[in-house]
């Protein structure tokens, strides 16, 4: 990761934080997340917050560890659902993800649970924590959800890397069954310029898959806007939410989506 990508992600996390705040505004915190239907507003607040500050601290003291959730400071955010209170924690977040990322370098050496071990797989895997947690976010309340163009592209780029990681270290998962020859799923944004190289192949091999940018026939393809194109590939939409459009077979698709894991 270059100096300038670093910068663009460590800067972006307390970005997408601010947003979610914005989203959350005047929310009902209660209200249940369709997409996560075993979290409300709040949880997911407190989930994000949590998630980040833990990623704050690994990065803060250059971790050679995963560190218990306990050894986190404010990891848990305030008592009840105070939404004053809450929102005043995810502001506090930010500033501290800011500043600490900021004493550290891209290639600063940090544990992760990936086979990257540094400050800039962090400030990447929080971006889009947060990004995609927003757009949950959004849906429960009812109201737009914006991403910027590069970021949401470069969150498709890091799932697809991370299940990739996740097929090769994790022979147990349902990604391990993301294999066989002859098989591929074409993604394809329609509305952004074409400098952005918004399109992906992913292809299916023997042993695996394998994925790059650039725009291909293949087996099935998924094309609509970019951020459509991000939320059904992230299974946040319907396929059939009439935002996107499947031309092939949509099985393929479907038997990705059903088993592309986080691990």
């Amino acid at each position: 990761m270059t100096t300038w990508e670093y910068d663009r992600h460590r800067a972006e996390v307390a970005v997408q934080l601010g947003l979610l705040r914005e989203t959350l505004a005047g929310v009902d915190l209660s209200v249940v997340v369709p997409t996560c239907p075993e979290w409300t507003l709040g949880y997911l607040a407190r989930h994000v917050g949590g998630a980040v500050r833990w990623a704050e601290r690994l990065v803060g003291t250059r971790a050679t560890r995963g560190i218990p959730e306990e050894e986190v400071p404010g990891i848990r955010g305030p008592e009840g659902d105070d939404p004053a209170a809450l929102d005043a924690w995810l502001a506090e977040t930010a500033e501290l993800v800011v500043r600490t990322m900021g004493g550290a370098q891209a290639d600063t050496a940090v544990w992760s649970w990936s086979d990257r071990h540094d400050a800039g797989f962090w400030a990447r895997r929080m971006t889009h924590e947060v990004a995609v947690h927003r757009a949950d976010a959004a849906i429960a309340a009812g109201v737009p959800y914006e991403v910027a163009p590069d970021v949401a592209v470069d969150a498709i780029d890091e799932w697809l890397e991370i299940v990739q990681f996740v097929q090769r270290s994790d022979a147990e998962d349902s990604a391990a069954e993301l294999r066989g020859a002859g098989r591929s799923i074409h993604l394809h944004a329609t509305d952004v310029p074409s400098e952005l190289n918004a399109e992906w192949v992913i292809e299916f091999v023997d042993d695996g898959f394998v994925w790059r940018r650039g725009h291909e026939k293949a087996t099935v393809a998924l094309r609509g806007p970019l951020t459509e194109v991000l939320l059904a590939f992230y299974r946040r939409r319907s396929l059939d939410s009439g935002a996107v459009e499947v031309l092939g077979e949509r099985g393929l698709l479907e038997f990705w989506l059903e088993r592309a894991s986080f691990g």
